[in-house]
């Protein structure tokens, strides 16, 4: 059997359920893989150091004999690894590193010697994040229309429902772990590298390549510390936007449920605002650190969005839209659905 596997069959293998297992270092896994794929790795971050320096200090044939003998006891560990994470999966087993050398060569040797079908990728992941790269750079958008709004009217929630009924959902924010605002960060896991954010989003793209549209939320070109490629964020600048409306006390309180937990957070809140004081001034910052450290979280909320958050975000309104008012986010996803469904019903895709 052919032990290797170009990328562009790799990836369509895997689109039918083929299992990824990325043998590289926990921390190399950590930076970006193959969306889906498991690690199991030949090295550990220390013991691939070692062997790196070994071979630049002594050539390669004693980097490969101290790689042989930190790996050769491991063998049967792997293999368990693998058998673990085959269960579910029908399909090939795809095997890689880092550029395709020797560690995806020695796993899928291994595998095959033990019966288990393998193939190495060619290119190993460096190949993939070309792939990458070049979809951002080469790839002619569909239309994306996009919700936008002041904060706090539910956008997300909408996009969520939406993707629940299968539209062809992009949630740019759940990709970023990120709630694209000041303080988006609070109560959230790390965000991810932005290696692995491309890979996620190209990997949301790809489920959804062959959908006639896309729907996403409106977002500036940083998300975070994160940036959405720059020719997908430009798609979002060109079709019809739907404008989300609500009232100032739905809007509230929504971005109460939004941030549970709220007295937990209170110290991580202080800096956020702290940073502030430039464009608001220091009586202001003042005075929602006092609302902040006495817990009067629905008072602060109102009071960030009134002055800090709608005059800034007031400049996203767009001259051709179509306005939505939210009263539930059932009733409000509804109504963007019916916007949809007319809009895409149009021969051209557009009003």
């Amino acid at each position: 059997m052919q032990e290797t596997i170009e990328l562009e069959k790799a990836l369509q293998q895997r689109r039918k359920g083929a299992l990824l297992i990325d043998v590289r270092t926990p921390a190399e896994f950590a930076e970006s893989t193959i969306p889906g794929a498991v690690n199991v790795p030949i090295f550990s971050n220390e013991e691939r150091a070692q062997v790196g320096t070994l071979y630049k200090l002594q050539g390669k044939r004693d980097a490969r004999t101290r790689g042989v003998e930190i790996v050769a006891p491991k063998i049967p560990a792997l293999l368990r690894q693998v058998e673990a994470a085959r269960r579910g999966h029908s399909g090939p087993v795809i095997v890689f590193c880092w550029r395709g050398g020797m560690r995806s060569l020695a796993m899928t040797s291994f595998m095959n010697l033990a019966g288990i079908p393998a193939r190495q990728l060619l290119g190993g992941h460096k190949g993939f994040r070309r792939t990458v790269l070049d979809f951002f750079e080469q790839q002619q958008w569909p239309p994306v229309f996009v919700l936008r709004g002041l904060t706090g009217v539910g956008k997300t929630r909408i996009l969520t429902q939406l993707q629940q009924r299968d539209y062809p959902v992009i949630d740019l924010e759940g990709l970023a772990n990120h709630r694209g605002s000041a303080f988006g960060a609070l109560g959230l896991e790390p965000q991810p590298l932005q290696k692995q954010f491309d890979a996620l989003l190209w990997d949301r793209l790809d489920q959804l390549r062959d959908r006639s549209y896309l729907v996403t939320e409106g977002e500036s070109l940083h998300i975070g510390r994160l940036m959405v490629p720059k020719t997908f964020h430009q798609a979002m600048q060109i079709q019809t936007s739907l404008w989300i409306t609500a009232t100032l006390d739905v809007r509230t309180q929504i971005i109460l449920e939004d941030y549970p937990a709220l007295d937990q957070l209170r110290e991580q809140f202080q800096r956020p605002i702290m940073a502030l004081k430039e464009r608001l001034g220091r009586n202001v910052v003042n005075e929602f650190l006092k609302l902040l450290n006495s817990g009067e979280w629905d008072k602060l909320v109102r009071e960030l969005m009134v002055r800090y958050y709608d005059p800034l975000y007031m400049h996203t309104l767009p001259e051709q839209r179509i306005e939505v008012e939210l009263e539930t986010v059932a009733s409000a996803t509804a109504k963007v659905a019916a916007v949809l469904d007319k809009i895409t019903a149009d021969k051209d895709g557009l009003l």
